[in-house]
C-alpha cells in the first residue's frame, strides 16, 4: 500500500472513531486498539495507587519514605516484568494483553501489604483495578466519549425533528408537575424520605426508561442498516451493538435535556413562590437552606431561599417527567420516523467513510484473502 493510501486509511479510522463507531474498524482488538490507547491513564492510576503504601498512623517522614519506596518498588517491578516479556526495561508495550493487565491489577496491590500489612487496602486495590479495567474496555472499546460528543454536537438538530412531540408532551408534563408541586404530600414524599431511598427511587425511574429505550434499539438498528450503504458487508454483532449505543446516546441526551429543563423550571418557580415557612409547613420539618438571593434589592424578608427540599422535590418531578417523555418518544410513530430519518441522514457520511475504508483494506490484502461481499 502506498504512503498516500496508508494516510487515507488512518484518516478513515480516525473519522470512524470520532463518529463513535470504532468497531467499524477491521481487526479492532482490545490488545492493540483499546488498552494501548488507555495506557497513559492506567499509568497515572498506578502512580496514584502508590499512595496505598501510606499509613496515617505513621509520622510524615515515614510516610514520605514509604511513598518513594513504593514508587521505586513499582517501577522496578514494571521493569522486571518488561524484561520477562522480552522488552527493554523502561518501555511502554505496544500490545496490552492478559499478562500486562494482570500486572496492572496485582502489582499496586502489593504496596499496602509490603508497607504495613494492610490486607483490606490490598484487596480493595485489586477490586478497584478490576472494575477500572472493565470500564476502560467498555468506554474506550465502544467509543463512549466519542459517541457522547457526536450525539451532543447533533442534539439540537435532532430536537428539531422531535419538535412536534415536545409541543404535545411538555404541556402535559408541566400540567402534571404544577398540580403535584403544590401539594404537601408530594413534598413530604420527596423531601423527607431518607437519602438512600430517595436516590434509589430516582434511579428506578432512570432504569425503567433505559429498559424501554433498549427494548426498541433493535428496530432502530435494522432501520439504519436498511437505509445506509453497507457496501455489501453486513454489520457484525459487535458493530450492531456499537450502532445501538449511538442511537441510545442520541435519544438519552434528548431525554436528559427535557428532564433538566423541567428541573430548572420547577426549581426556579419554587424558589420564587414557595417560601421557607411554606416548605416548613408542608414537610413538617426544619428546611435545610442552601443559599439565598436578594430579590431586586429587597430586604431580608424578600430574599429568595433555595432549600435542599426544593431541589429534591424538583428532581423527583423531573425524573418522572423524563420517564413520561421516554414513553411518549417510543409510542409516537411520527417522532420515530422523523428521528430515525434525521439520524440516518447524519450517519450516511460515516458509512460512506466505512465503504472507502473497506475498499482500502481490501486492496491491501492478497487476492486469496479478498472478502466475498453479499449481493
Amino acid at each position: 500500500m502506498t504512503p498516500h493510501r496508508d494516510q487515507e486509511l488512518v484518516d478513515c479510522e480516525r473519522q470512524l472513531r470520532r463518529a463513535g463507531l470504532p468497531l467499524l474498524i477491521q481487526d479492532y482488538s482490545a490488545t492493540e486498539d483499546i488498552f494501548t490507547r488507555a495506557l497513559p491513564f492506567l499509568g497515572f492510576v498506578a502512580f496514584v495507587e502508590v499512595l496505598g503504601a501510606l499509613n496515617f498512623d505513621w509520622p510524615a517522614w515515614l510516610n514520605a519514605l514509604a511513598f518513594f519506596g513504593g514508587l521505586a518498588l513499582l517501577l522496578a517491578a514494571f521493569g522486571v516484568f518488561n524484561r520477562w516479556r522480552g522488552r527493554p526495561f523502561f518501555t511502554l508495550p505496544r500490545r496490552v494483553g492478559v499478562p500486562e493487565l494482570a500486572a496492572f491489577v496485582l502489582l499496586p496491590s502489593l504496596l499496602p501489604l509490603v508497607f504495613g500489612g494492610q490486607l483490606g487496602a490490598s484487596a480493595l486495590t485489586v477490586a478497584g483495578n478490576l472494575v477500572l479495567v472493565f470500564l476502560v474496555w467498555a468506554v474506550v472499546g465502544f467509543g463512549v466519549l466519542s459517541i457522547l460528543r457526536w450525539a451532543a454536537a447533533r442534539l439540537f438538530a435532532q430536537l428539531s425533528a422531535s419538535l412536534t412531540l415536545m409541543v404535545r408532551a411538555l404541556p402535559l408534563i408541566l400540567f402534571f408537575g404544577l398540580i403535584s408541586f403544590f401539594t404537601a404530600e408530594m413534598w413530604q414524599l420527596f423531601a423527607t424520605v431518607p437519602t438512600p431511598r430517595y436516590v434509589t427511587a430516582v434511579a428506578l425511574f432512570l432504569v425503567i426508561g433505559l429498559v424501554f429505550l433498549v427494548a426498541r434499539l433493535p428496530d432502530g438498528v435494522r432501520e439504519v442498516q436498511s437505509t445506509v450503504d453497507l457496501a455489501g458487508r453486513p454489520l457484525t454483532r459487535s458493530q450492531r451493538v456499537n450502532l445501538s449505543l449511538v442511537i441510545l446516546a442520541s435519544q438519552g441526551l434528548q431525554i436528559t435535556l427535557v428532564a433538566a429543563l423541567v428541573w430548572l423550571f420547577f426549581t426556579t418557580f419554587g424558589a420564587l413562590l414557595v417560601d421557607f415557612s411554606v416548605v416548613e409547613a408542608w414537610t413538617a420539618t426544619t428546611p435545610q437552606p442552601l443559599f439565598s438571593i436578594s430579590w431586586l434589592g429587597g430586604g431580608a424578608d424578600d430574599r429568595i431561599v433555595v432549600t435542599a427540599e426544593l431541589l429534591r422535590a424538583s428532581l423527583g418531578i423531573a425524573a418522572f417527567s423524563g420517564l413520561y417523555y421516554t414513553v411518549a418518544m417510543l409510542v409516537d410513530a411520527t417522532y420515530r420516523d422523523e428521528f430515525m430519518a434525521e439520524l440516518t441522514d447524519q450517519m450516511r457520511s460515516t458509512f460512506a467513510v466505512r465503504t472507502r475504508y473497506l475498499d482500502l483494506t481490501d486492496a491491501a490484502r492478497p487476492p486469496a484473502e479478498q472478502p466475498v461481499t453479499s449481493p
